[in-house]
């Protein structure tokens, strides 16, 4: 299942979203969103995890959760 990940402190890192997920299941593939021109993060990124109840999991305990001083919310991304 695809994750939208949204609502992140502009220094949260690639790794930090992927060991975040990671506490709740198998993580496939983990994108942080970065500006062509900058190369800074956008705030939100793309979490795969491939085992369904796993990401719900993740939904429930990381929606709203509050990381890097942020409350980030977590929701299936939209085909």
């Amino acid at each position: 299942m695809k994750l939208l990940v949204r609502n992140l402190a502009r220094t949260t890192t690639e790794h930090e979203i992927r060991v975040l997920f990671s506490a709740h299941g198998d993580v496939a593939e983990c994108t942080l969103v970065l500006d062509q021109e900058t190369g800074s993060s956008k705030g939100f990124a793309f979490v795969e995890m491939p085992n369904e109840e796993e990401a719900k999991a993740a939904i429930a305990s990381l929606n709203s959760a509050t990381i890097a001083k942020q409350k980030i919310r977590v929701k299936k991304a939209e085909s």
